[in-house]
């Protein structure tokens, strides 16, 4: 292996198997043990494999899979809308694939691939997003050829059904996402419902901790709710940052001491904001750092409104 270790093998490729488990899992906590159970199983093999890369995206892929078939119980048996644990930066880039890369790490995306089998989602990552051969593909998913391309067909028909449109010009989104916050910074009620579609919905992910579990539909309710929302933060001296979340822009909300309180994504299409989704779930965002007391920053947020 002209002197190459395992362990440098590993590092080479971390990037890319923790992008194949977390598309297959939606969650950076359980992709990122997956790829170290992968590490384990690959440092603990007798012999060494021919290609690292087939090795240990096949293992990756395996332990993946294992892991969202348990996972589904726990996600049917969630309070209110499941969305997965943002991601603000893909740790693999590949030129050649950067738009099925990008694509596919938007929270629509991953969303849409919760209606797949675990099989059919791991069969679709590894094809339509990596591009793997369908031989990899079966020895990854112990099928056949022929089995691991029917499986593609079905992930892709039910993919095609709901595929989500983005804005295809990022200047032009990430323009509009700009002018989105700041109409939210300003409490701009005519300024947000120009930017948003009129059957926009505003949904949040507090797993009945933090927040309605009730999404909001419409551009009138969906901007009058923002336009009062930002304005408290800002006066107990929490900070709105907008930043890419997922491949999408997005923001990071903290409390004043710089802990986490809330992450947002924004689906835009056809110049205009269609979906809003609102990730306060405590449990989703320690990946970030440390976590804000959601509730008490809640309670001093309506002291000020209160007050006003």
């Amino acid at each position: 292996m002209g002197g190459v270790t395992r362990v440098e093998e590993f590092q080479e490729l971390r990037p890319l198997l923790f992008a194949i488990s977390y598309r297959i899992l939606g969650s950076v906590s359980e992709a990122e043990d997956a790829v170290q159970e992968a590490w384990l199983r690959y440092e603990g093999s007798a012999t060494r494999p021919e290609s690292p890369k087939a090795f240990l995206s096949a293992t990756v892929t395996r332990i993946s899979i294992d892991v969202l078939r348990s996972a589904r119980v726990r996600r049917e048996a969630y309070v209110g809308p499941w969305f997965p644990e943002p991601l603000l930066a893909d740790p693999y880039q590949d030129p050649e694939r950067s738009a099925e890369l990008s694509d596919s790490l938007s929270m629509a995306a991953l969303i849409l691939l919760e209606r797949l089998s675990p099989l059919e989602r791991a069969v679709f990552v590894l094809r339509e997003v990596f591009a793997f051969s369908y031989r990899d593909i079966a020895a990854a998913v112990d099928r056949s050829e022929a089995a691991c391309r029917q499986l593609a067909v079905q992930a892709r028909r039910h993919m095609e059904a709901g595929r989500p449109r983005f804005e295809a010009d990022r200047r032009a989104r990430d323009q509009l996402a700009g002018r989105f916050f700041h109409a939210m910074r300003e409490g701009d009620v005519a300024g947000l419902q120009e930017l948003l579609a009129a059957d926009v919905q505003l949904v949040n992910d507090g797993a009945g901790k933090i927040g309605s579990t009730i999404p909001l539909f419409g551009d009138t309710k969906v901007a009058k709710v923002l336009a009062v929302m930002i304005p408290p933060f800002a006066q107990i001296g929490a900070a709105l940052e907008p930043t890419e979340v997922n491949g999408q822009p997005g923001a990071i909300i903290r409390d004043r001491d710089g802990r986490i309180f809330n992450v947002w994504t924004l689906d835009i299409q056809d110049g205009r904001i269609h979906t809003i989704r609102s990730i306060v779930n405590p449990d989703k965002l320690t990946h970030f750092g440390p976590i804000a007391d959601a509730l008490a920053v809640i309670e001093e947020k309506k002291q000020v409104r209160r007050n006003r």
